[in-house]
């Protein structure tokens, strides 16, 4: 059966798109850490992210570089961490979280944004890349 993760790629879900190329995917996560919290996907359904090949895992983080930096310019923050746990959902992703202190990392608070906030979020990184 196909992961939430495969189900957004293929438009059976509802997403605030972020950036797509063949092989890799960005949307916000609906359950924010911060506001601009992404994740970057491979489009190829694989649970772990060290599973990956070796070509696929570089992809992935060359493609969630560019994300970042774009995060970056768009988000007010200190910095944009970096977090892959991968229990949630069984499909490799990367967390791209602003962070302006430590407790932003922690997914323990959780941000509340509108439809309208995550729409407005998502313009302003697709237009920082």
């Amino acid at each position: 059966m196909a992961s939430i993760f495969t189900k957004i790629i293929n438009g059976e879900i509802p997403c605030y798109k972020i950036a797509e190329t063949e092989d890799f995917f960005a949307f916000l996560d609906v359950n924010p850490n911060a506001k601009g919290h992404t994740l970057c996907i491979p489009k190829k359904e694989v649970d772990q992210i060290f599973d990956l090949d070796e070509a696929a895992y570089t992809g992935l983080m060359q493609f969630s570089r560019q994300i970042a930096i774009a995060i970056e310019k768009a988000i007010p923050c200190k910095r944009v961490g970096v977090s892959v746990i991968g229990l949630e959902v069984p499909h490799a992703h990367v967390h791209l979280i602003p962070l302006n202190t430590m407790e932003d990392a922690r997914f323990i608070q959780k941000t509340k944004l509108t439809t309208e906030e995550f729409q407005e979020i998502a313009d302003r990184i697709k237009a920082k890349l």
